[in-house]
């Protein structure tokens, strides 16, 4: 099924509640300073109820759980949506590598679980994701390495 304008008004929306000002701040958390090499490491954020890191994850984490529930349940067009919300990826990157184990410690069989069922409905969206993880694993030892010097 092709994409409608009403697709693309729920995509541009999806858009524009990113650059809500708290959010902004939250995907730059995310983005630059949330970088998890472990299940431990993801929970010690989640638990640091009064910290920046508790909110900022809830935020992202929440916000693209609830775009992916609209893409699953047919409000908006999935294919347009895969193709035009590489953040998600990239948000996932940094989780996947340790989600299965994030969800046996938490306790929490469907964390995550919406971006989940989503990427893995195609070959496509799956590569995207490995292709993803390669990349924030690449930057990640890169940034070690300058730290070293």
């Amino acid at each position: 099924m092709s994409a409608t304008p009403a697709d693309a008004q729920v995509v541009l929306h999806l858009f524009e509640l990113r650059r809500e000002t708290e959010m902004r701040k939250a995907r730059d958390w995310y983005g630059r300073e949330f970088n998890p090499t472990s299940a431990d490491e993801i929970i010690k954020t989640i638990m640091d109820f009064g910290g920046d890191g508790n909110r900022y994850f809830r935020m992202v984490t929440s916000y693209w759980e609830m775009a992916a529930a609209l893409a699953l349940s047919g409000s908006v067009n999935e294919q347009l949506f895969l193709d035009t919300q590489n953040e998600m990826f990239f948000m996932m990157a940094k989780l996947h590598p340790h989600l299965a184990e994030l969800r046996q410690k938490m306790q929490m069989p469907e964390m995550m679980g919406r971006c989940e069922t989503l990427i893995n409905k195609s070959e496509a969206s799956k590569k995207k994701l490995q292709a993803f993880v390669e990349r924030v694993e690449k930057f990640r030892a890169m940034a070690a390495a300058a730290k070293a010097k």
